[in-house]
């Protein structure tokens, strides 16, 4: 369970540039270690691959596949880095 700072206004799933963040941690873990974080209002997007931004906004990230949309809750970034790392692996794409 990730730790929440003192003055967090809810849980780090909630919050989607300490998601983002805990995303990036996952992914640096399955091998994409160069990846980007960029912050707004209300939403966090982080760039893994050139052709790859995963977008965290209202409880979900989400981010292309083959030209469709694929999405996983915000509460599992593991499972999130777990799915990008399948399908980005198999494709060979790096």
């Amino acid at each position: 369970m990730p730790s929440v700072r003192t003055g967090t206004p809810y849980p780090p799933w909630r919050d989607p540039r300490e998601t983002t963040r805990l995303l990036r941690y996952a992914l640096h873990r399955q091998g994409f270690t160069h990846t980007y974080q960029s912050n707004g209002d209300e939403m966090s997007a982080t760039s893994v691959l050139t052709d790859l931004t995963v977008w965290c906004e209202n409880g979900l990230f989400v981010w292309n596949e083959e030209d469709r949309e694929a999405s996983h809750p915000a509460g599992d970034p593991a499972g999130a880095a777990r799915l990008i790392s399948r399908h980005y692996r198999k494709t060979d794409v790096r």
